[in-house]
């Protein structure tokens, strides 16, 4: 049995430039922060012939064109399975839909699962490249590259999309005292609303290729904000990070209808006056997280708590994807 894990993460600066739509362009930048809440991929091979796969749902096939998840599938064909004889299993922290990246976390550890089943070794950018090309070239999402590069390269991590698809990534040069404000402070309240990103990104995408220039614009200026939270916070300075978080939410709400709703926008509201500096959703937005940067944790957690919202506390991951059990 192979268990793979691969960690969710957290957005920090510059989210929806990691868009292929964008950065061919215009060249994405943006921060992402692994955590430790993780996705989990076990391989094994059964005593009879067969792919038997357990998620939220159940399946028995005989072949790989039979197969219904389209990543298993996809990844399945990748990898060359002619004759297979594979049960995979997945399980995760926290549920998909919530804005966390779930969908690339799940991608790299499978796939880092069946390269280590197959016995090929695989580097953690190539992972991430590997992961990308299922859900963007083979599948067709109109996602980032975000998700799959945080999920395996782990850390907290500034990524730079280059025209020519290449991905730099280089690690935020923060004090060991930022990170642990950072750990104290950073805020996750989880909105109780799951949602696809797709469609939410399907319509910056379509903006974006027609040269849409509100979204340019919108695009641009949140890159700039992503460069600015990168100096915020190698300057140890996270209340202006936060302040920076706010005003990237004002304009993040500003690309789509979807982005937010009346509820969302009141417990945001009541963060502000309850203890944070700044916050945003985590993701493409519509549900999923609300993460505050806190000036007094104790009370923001008290307001949201009572407010009707869990709390989720993490760490930071600094392995990315890994294999945690082969035997």
């Amino acid at each position: 049995m192979i268990i793979a894990r691969s960690p969710l993460r957290i957005t920090l600066g510059g989210g929806g430039t990691d868009l292929p739509s964008y950065y061919r362009e215009h060249e994405g930048f943006l921060i992402s922060a692994a955590i430790d809440k993780y996705v989990y991929v076990t391989v094994m091979r059964p005593f009879t012939q067969g792919i038997y796969l357990k998620y939220s749902q159940l399946e028995l096939v005989q072949k790989i064109i039979e197969v219904k998840h389209p990543i298993v599938r996809e990844c399945l064909q990748l990898m060359d399975f002619r004759t297979p004889q594979i049960e995979i299993t997945t399980l995760a922290d926290i549920p998909s839909g919530t804005g966390l990246g779930s969908s690339g976390s799940f991608t790299t550890a499978l796939l880092k699962a069946l390269h280590t089943h197959r016995r090929r070794p695989v580097h953690q950018e190539r992972l991430a490249e590997l992961a990308c090309h299922i859900e963007i070239d083979r599948l067709g999402e109109p996602i980032g590259k975000q998700d799959q590069y945080a999920a395996a390269v782990g850390g907290i991590t500034c990524f730079t999309f280059h025209r020519d698809d290449t991905v730099s990534a280089k690690p935020l040069n923060i004090s060991s005292e930022t990170l642990f404000d950072l750990e104290d402070n950073l805020l996750l309240f989880f909105t109780g609303f799951s949602r696809s990103a797709s469609g939410i990104l399907q319509d910056q995408n379509e903006k974006t290729q027609k040269n849409n220039q509100p979204m340019l614009d919108n695009l641009h200026y949140v890159k700039e904000l992503g460069r600015r939270s990168k100096e915020a916070l190698e300057a140890g300075d996270t209340r202006l990070f936060g302040q920076l978080m706010h005003e990237h939410w004002l304009h993040k709400k500003s690309r789509s209808v979807g982005m937010s709703n009346p509820q969302i926008d009141a417990w945001y509201e009541l963060g502000l006056s309850g203890g944070a500096v700044g916050g945003k959703l985590v993701g493409a937005g519509g549900g999923g997280f609300l993460m505050f940067m806190a000036h007094d944790r104790n009370q923001l957690r008290k307001v949201m708590t009572q407010a009707g919202l869990e709390e989720v506390r993490f760490h930071f991951d600094f392995e990315g994807t890994k294999i945690v059990m082969a035997a």
